[in-house]
């Protein structure tokens, strides 16, 4: 496969960086109109390949042309939050953006999937998904498996247990309406209410919708990268390996949940193709209120855009 990750910055690099290691790519290409930041990053990424044993060729450019023929295309461009900032306060600045980068990368690259990752996650995956004209199977927005794994760190924290016997998943925007399924989660295969009180299991769920907002606080300047980083690459295994992984992405929604014509994150089945299946889940009246909340506000900012 050849994967493009158009911007340089944090989650960019090391989302490459990640790529290659782990050799889901042929080649990767990163983007940046920034004259130097991509290439100089490409190489040094490219210099560790002896060492990690990796024959993923990285190169860096200010060029679309470069990028022709990619199989998966990552769009992290865009303005980052800033201590103080909301996802949302973002709306505009990054649509304008993410719009121009996803006409110039399918003109490269018309056969490809998106995975959009800039804020605000939802809208900016719809934005992506008109301006592409792609089928919604190949548009798929990164932010429940961050949010999912962020729940499950937080579980794992509480209980002093292995990260990887932890099975959660959040639904909904990525946002503070997001939706983590209590009731889904497990520690290897046993309800998580059996082991974590109703009270602690709220505390954890509030801190998991401020997860990334507490990252900022801590770091002033830059907001998360690692995790997302991680949260793209799973992604783009499963779709490299057709691992049919079940994974909460933003999708665009025809019909299912009852909503229609908005981008929210459910569960997929990720593979060769993109979105192989969307999947359903049972959920209470509370829960399926709460998801059309969420979805709502998408809405609502959707209808800001002129799209």
């Amino acid at each position: 496969m050849k994967v493009t990750i158009v911007g340089a910055g944090n989650v960019g690099a090391v989302t490459a960086q990640r790529l290659s290691t782990l050799e889901l790519a042929r080649e990767v290409v990163i983007v940046d109109v920034v004259e130097g930041i991509p290439q100089g990053k490409a190489l040094d990424i490219y210099q560790a390949a002896p060492l990690v044993e990796s024959d993923t060729r990285v190169i860096g450019t200010n060029s679309y042309e470069a990028t022709a023929g990619s199989d998966v295309v990552i769009i992290t461009a865009g303005l980052t939050r800033r201590p103080g900032m909301t996802r949302d306060d973002l709306l505009l600045r990054n649509a304008y953006t993410m719009q121009e980068v996803t006409r110039s990368v399918v003109a490269q690259s018309p056969e490809c999937i998106l995975i959009p990752v800039s804020n605000p996650l939802d809208e900016m995956t719809y934005v992506a998904l008109r301006a592409s004209g792609f089928d919604r199977r190949r548009v798929i927005g990164m932010a429940g498996v961050l949010d999912s794994a962020r729940l499950r760190t937080f579980i794992a924290i509480e209980l002093g247990v292995a990260v990887e016997d932890v099975s959660a998943i959040v639904l909904g925007s990525h946002g503070e309406l997001m939706i983590p399924m209590i009731k889904y989660a497990t520690i290897a295969g046993v309800p998580v209410t059996d082991f974590i009180s109703a009270e602690r299991l709220a505390a954890l769920v509030e801190r998991t919708r401020n997860a990334g907002t507490e990252i900022l606080d801590h770091l002033k300047t830059v907001s998360a990268f690692y995790a997302p980083s991680a949260a793209i690459t799973s992604m783009v295994e499963s779709i490299a390996l057709d691992k049919r992984r079940i994974m909460p992405c933003a999708v665009l929604l025809e019909g299912e949940y009852g909503l229609n014509d908005v981008v929210t994150g459910v569960p997929v089945k990720l593979g060769r193709n993109g979105v192989e299946q969307i999947i359903e889940i049972t959920l209470d009246p509370d829960e399926r209120e709460a998801l059309g909340r969420s979805a709502a506000g998408v809405r609502a900012n959707i209808a800001k855009l002129s799209i």
